[in-house]
């Protein structure tokens, strides 16, 4: 029974004797591995992040304000009934071009030719008076020649002449008149141009009031500015104004041609025009427009706005400095202005000749090594 006891326990101190040795190696090799790691370290530390370097310099920058400009035409044209009446006939459509004086509509003449008519024939019936009391004037000059009637005769006929070419030079008048009325019957274009929507249709009656359309030529367009009082003592004739479509690109460049010499009233801004010598070929008139005036070119920085970074209300870039164990980023806090296309202009922070790091800032910290692409 003792030695059977004895046999177990030199099993057990064998068993933890083997157990003790395998810990102290896993021990042993973790240190091992630990110093290795911490060598690496101390040696290299993490690798450097490659990134795209630009240097920046001073170049001319525009200092220009956006505004919201209407297109509108010196030849632009309503057109207008000048007699009232019901329309019988439509020459033209919308969209048609038309040269001056064409037919643009016809309005019911029937009244109006009834009218002239009749002046006609009453102008025909002074005539006949006229005629008459000259015959009467020289038969009578000649009677009282020869004695045979009074003075006062003679003068009454010739009265009577006098009144009969008064009533019919009034007659005259009135038909011509009556002629000239007539002829506004027919509207007719007042200028070359492209007619607009038109806004009466055939049996539709019209007065004087009635706008029928519209006639416009674009070749005397000009856009129209209403800039804030805030600006308006730099605006002078022949600054450039820049027509820009809908990302923005400078489509077309045109300098101010007239700035108002009073301020508008109800808007209290100053109207300043652009004559639009240069003219997108999809331009209409009463378009609304962006349009940038550019008061003047000075010297300035600009950087990506890729490389900036908003934190807190503060922008930072990071710049690319050499140091004693290499090329490091460092963040720079800086003040940027307007956007130029794809930069920022920089008002402070930042100097010509600072590389500025333009890509992959979000992954960089203050310190961490870099290298250039």
């Amino acid at each position: 029974m003792t030695r059977l006891i004895h046999s177990d326990m030199s099993h057990y101190f064998s068993v933890r004797a083997l157990l003790g040795l395998a810990f102290a190696t896993t021990i042993a090799c973790s240190d091992g591995r630990k110093g290795t790691g911490a060598g690496q370290a101390a040696a290299g530390g993490p690798p450097a992040a490659a990134v795209k370097i630009q240097n920046i310099e001073a170049k001319p920058i525009e200092r220009a304000s956006e505004f919201i400009a209407t297109v509108k035409s010196l030849n632009s044209t309503t057109i207008q009934p000048q007699v009232d009446g019901r329309v019988t006939r439509i020459f033209v459509k919308s969209g048609d071009r038309v040269r001056a004086g064409a037919p643009l509509l016809q309005i019911d003449p029937e009244k109006q030719v009834a009218t002239v008519r009749n002046t006609q024939s009453q102008r025909a019936a002074r005539k006949a008076d006229v005629e008459y009391w000259k015959g009467q004037v020289e038969r009578l000059r000649a009677l009282l020649a020869a004695g045979a009637i009074s003075k006062n005769e003679f003068d009454s006929a010739q009265h009577s002449l006098e009144t009969a070419q008064a009533n019919f030079a009034a007659l005259d008048a009135q038909v011509r008149e009556d002629q000239v009325q007539l002829q506004y019957h027919r509207v007719t274009a007042p200028t070359a141009g492209i007619v607009g929507d038109i806004a009466v249709r055939e049996g539709d009656r019209v007065t004087t009031s009635t706008q029928i359309t519209t006639i416009d030529d674009k070749q005397g367009l000009e856009a129209y500015l209403q800039v804030p009082l805030n600006r308006a003592p730099e605006l002078r004739l022949g600054l450039p104004v820049q027509i820009l479509d809908a990302e923005g690109k400078v489509i077309a460049t045109n300098p101010i041609t007239f700035v108002a010499p009073r301020v508008d009233g109800t808007t209290q801004t100053v109207l300043a025009k652009a004559m639009l010598r240069d003219t997108p070929p999809a331009m209409r008139v009463q378009q609304f427009i962006r349009a940038r005036v550019v008061w003047r070119n000075e010297p300035g920085l600009t950087v990506p706005i890729v490389s900036v970074l908003r934190i807190g209300g503060q922008y930072f870039c990071f710049l690319a400095a050499q140091t004693d164990k290499g090329l490091v980023a460092k963040q720079r806090p800086v003040e940027v202005g307007e956007m130029l296309g794809n930069d920022y202009v920089v008002t402070g922070g930042l100097k010509a000749g600072d590389r500025v790091i333009v890509s992959g800032v979000q992954k960089l910290a203050d310190g961490v090594p870099v290298k250039a692409e």
